[in-house]
């Protein structure tokens, strides 16, 4: 069975307070994005275990730690699957605040649900993600939602940006979770993100933040400058996603967005 592992985005990331367990409480709006995507192959064998292979770009850690092999082992802990083989094909930015390794997670997890007919409800399959991230659940129903709690809390939040073009630009530095959680100072913000989204796209870059930006930026200027691009290059609202490396911009003109294939590769329709 082959899957396709789609990245999102953050549009804002509140960090509200620090929780007693050592995690924050955040608050963000996650939209996936179908464009830019791994491709996953789940297939059941005989033998019991877990092949893995992967290909295309480079993932920054050991394979028995891969968030793929992890997911085969929950199911196998929960369910008492016996042996698959998985081929990631990696495509999404390793790093990069787009989800890329969650994403990875679920499209196992829904792929073994299929291979071995475990016929898991929703809210099972949504249990074993959270139980693998706090953005992981996101991509179980991978449509717009806001999500609470350290991300893994979500419902539904009905969000058109039709006929807009997104632009995502990974630069080479790459952003460490913890690194952008070091700096932040968590605060409640006046009106909740789920408010302010609502008002017109064009008061956006005022009102909608990213609160890992202004520490990433200080210790990543690259990050900055590839932000600042994509506004002069006409976006008409760019900001981080995640907690970085990847900067995203939405423009309402297709040839502003296809100028930046000179820097970036990663030039997907949303709503594609």
């Amino acid at each position: 069975m082959i899957l396709r592992a789609n990245c999102k985005i953050n549009l804002g990331l509140d960090v509200l307070r620090r929780r007693d367990d050592g995690f924050h409480d955040v608050e963000t709006v996650m939209f996936p994005v179908h464009g830019l995507f791994d491709e996953i192959e789940v297939v059941r064998r005989p033998a019991a275990g877990v092949g893995f292979r992967a290909e295309g770009l480079a993932v920054d850690c050991p394979p028995e730690q891969n968030l793929c092999i992890r997911a085969f082992r929950l199911m196998h802990e929960r369910y008492g699957i016996d042996g698959a083989d998985i081929r990631l094909d990696k495509r999404i930015p390793f790093g990069a605040g787009l989800g890329g390794g969650s994403s990875d997670a679920t499209a196992v997890l829904l792929g073994l649900n299929e291979e071995f007919a475990l016929r898991l409800s929703k809210e099972e399959l949504t249990s074993c993600a959270a139980a693998l991230g706090s953005d992981t659940a996101f991509f179980i129903d991978n449509t717009p939602q806001l999500c609470t709690g350290k991300g893994e809390i979500t419902v539904p939040y009905p969000i058109d940006l039709g006929g807009l073009r997104i632009v995502i630009v990974k630069p080479a530095e790459g952003v460490s979770t913890r690194e952008a959680y070091a700096g932040i100072t968590p605060h409640v913000p006046d009106t909740p993100l789920a408010e302010r989204l609502r008002r017109p796209l064009s008061e956006w870059q005022e009102i909608i933040t990213n609160d890992f930006e202004p520490t990433v930026f200080a210790a990543r200027p690259a990050i900055r400058a590839a932000k600042e691009r994509l506004l002069r290059a006409g976006a008409l609202y760019a900001a981080m996603s995640g907690s970085g490396s990847a900067v995203f911009g939405l423009f309402d003109d297709g040839r502003k967005a296809d100028a930046l294939r000179e820097i970036t590769p990663f030039v997907y329709t949303i709503h594609d």
